[in-house]
C-alpha cells in the first residue's frame, strides 16, 4: 500500500469531506480550550505516545558523584564537532561511544534507496553510538550534529576500564540503555500502530508540548523545522508531509507562515490520535 493510500484509508474523520463528517469545523471559539502546556528545556526529541521520559537518559550519569563525573569524562577525549559535520557514519567500525555536553546530534538510518528515518534528536547528557558499547562491530546509524557539539569520545578499552573499576559507573551505564531501549521500542510501536497520519499530528503535538509558545488561544511552535526533517521523524516522504501540512492549513487545524507552524486548533490534533 503506497502512503497516499494508506492516508486515504486511514484518514480520521476529522479528514473526511465537511458534508459528510461529524465534524463541524466552525465551531465558536469559545468551546476551544485554553492553551496549557508543558516545557522541557534542552529535551531529546523522539516519536513517543508522551513527552514523558523524552529526556531520561540524560540523566544517567546522575547516579555519580562529581568527581565520578569528572574522572569519566577524563577518561575519553573531548572533541568538538562544527555544525553540520558528522559525529560517526553508518557503517563505519566501532570503537566506543560518545557523550554530548554541548550541542545537538541527529542519529537517522539511511536505507539503501537513500530515504532516511530519524531515531532521535539528542542533547546534552545523553551518550550516542550504541548500541555496541564497547567497540567491535559497526555503526547502525549516523550521526551528524545539528548544532556545534563539544563530546566526550569514551574508547572501547577506556570504556571497559570505567566499568571494572567504578561499579556505581556500569550502574549508570544500564540506566543509559535503559533509556535507549526505551526509545528504540516507542519508535517501533509507534511506527508499528499508527498511520501515517497520526504520526504526524503526534509529531506536532510534541513539538507544541516541548517548544509550544502560547498566543492567545493558538500555539507558536518555537523550533525551526523542514518538511525533510518532519518526513524523516514520522518515517514518511517530504511530498507527503508538505500535501497533509498543506491540507491542515485548509482545515485551519494549523497556520504556516514561512518556516513557522502555528497549533490553531490543538482539539483537532487530538480528535487524530483518539478519534474512538
Amino acid at each position: 500500500m503506497t502512503i497516499l493510500k494508506e492516508a486515504a484509508a486511514t484518514e480520521p474523520a476529522a479528514f473526511a469531506d465537511p458534508a459528510h463528517a461529524g465534524v463541524a469545523f466552525d465551531w465558536p471559539a469559545n468551546t476551544r480550550r485554553p492553551v496549557a502546556r508543558a516545557k522541557t528545556a534542552s529535551s531529546a526529541l523522539f516519536m513517543s505516545e508522551t513527552i514523558d521520559g523524552l529526556n531520561a537518559g540524560a540523566h544517567f550519569l546522575d547516579r555519580l558523584s562529581a568527581s565520578e563525573q569528572t574522572r569519566v569524562h577524563a577518561a575519553g577525549r573531548t572533541i568538538t564537532v562544527p555544525q553540520g559535520e558528522m559525529v560517526f557514519s553508518q557503517g563505519d567500525g566501532h570503537d566506543g561511544i560518545f557523550i554530548i555536553r554541548r550541542g545537538q546530534v541527529r542519529v537517522y538510518y539511511t536505507a539503501p534507496s537513500g530515504r532516511e528515518i530519524t531515531l532521535a534528536y539528542w542533547t546534552p547528557g545523553h551518550f550516542i553510538g550504541g548500541p555496541e558499547i564497547s567497540g567491535g562491530g559497526i555503526h547502525m546509524w549516523s550521526g551528524i550534529a545539528i548544532e556545534a557539539c563539544e563530546i566526550t569520545a569514551l574508547s572501547g578499552p577506556a570504556l571497559e576500564k570505567l566499568l571494572t573499576g567504578m561499579p556505581r559507573f556500569a550502574l549508570a551505564l544500564i540506566d543509559g540503555l535503559i533509556a535507549k531501549g526505551k526509545c528504540y521500542s516507542s519508535m517501533a510501536q509507534i511506527l508499528g500502530t499508527r498511520s501515517v497520519i497520526e504520526r504526524l499530528a503526534q509529531f506536532l503535538l510534541t513539538l507544541s508540548e516541548l517548544h509550544g509558545v502560547a498566543d492567545g488561544d493558538t500555539i507558536i511552535i518555537n523550533r525551526k523545522i523542514t518538511h525533510d526533517q518532519i518526513a524523516a521523524m514520522v518515517g514518511s516522504t517530504r511530498q507527503w508531509v508538505t500535501m497533509m501540512l498543506k491540507r491542515f492549513q485548509n482545515r485551519r487545524i494549523i497556520a504556516i507562515d514561512g518556516s513557522t507552524i502555528r497549533i490553531r486548533r490543538i482539539d483537532l490534533l487530538e480528535q487524530i490520535l483518539f478519534k474512538d
